[in-house]
């Protein structure tokens, strides 16, 4: 309770919160927080390993529901992946971890095992539609993600939709009757 009731006050603080701030916000007293960790800087460092588990991110992908049609469940999975991105960035960009550097283990699971688990889940959603695919779903699943991550950003137009995207994703870029 004490993390998640810090993670949003440190992605508007960073490590400028104090603990009285998480302490009121979660309704304890600031001594409740020191019995649960030594100081501020654990803390912080227990708000950045939630905030990097891909639990959170697994979880949401394997509720969503394989039945139906893999347009809809990719949408799912992409709006899951980018709010965990953006929780990532959040805690991150607030306490200055820049350049897309992950700080070490999380619970266990480090960068490899954290976006191999990720990847895991969405070949679960992509494995009904199996005989369909072009690919192997391990081989779309990266793929997915990776465009997941790397969705440019220009001035000029929004970003795109969770359906948006998954519709470039799996039609392609180009309108009309294909290739000429």
């Amino acid at each position: 309770m004490i993390i998640q009731t810090a993670i949003p006050l440190i992605a508007e603080y960073g490590a400028a919160v104090t603990t009285a701030k998480v302490a009121r916000a979660a309704g304890i007293g600031e001594g409740t927080i020191f019995r649960v960790f030594a100081d501020k800087d654990e803390l912080l460092q227990a708000c950045v390993a939630e905030a990097l588990s891909p639990e959170h991110a697994v979880r949401e992908l394997d509720a969503i529901d394989a039945s139906q049609p893999l347009p809809d469940r990719l949408a799912e999975a992409a709006e899951a992946l980018q709010a965990h991105m953006s929780r990532m960035g959040a805690i991150l960009g607030s306490l200055g971890h820049g350049g897309g550097k992950h700080p070490g283990t999380v619970r266990g699971a480090g960068r490899d095992e954290s976006m191999t688990r990720i990847r895991a889940a969405l070949v679960d959603l992509l494995e009904p539609d199996k005989a369909t695919l072009r690919r192997p779903p391990e081989q779309i699943a990266a793929l997915f993600f990776g465009q997941l991550f790397t969705q440019p950003r220009t001035d000029d137009e929004p970003d795109l939709t969770p359906q948006e995207l998954v519709d470039v994703f799996l039609h392609g870029a180009v309108s009309g009757g294909g290739a000429k």
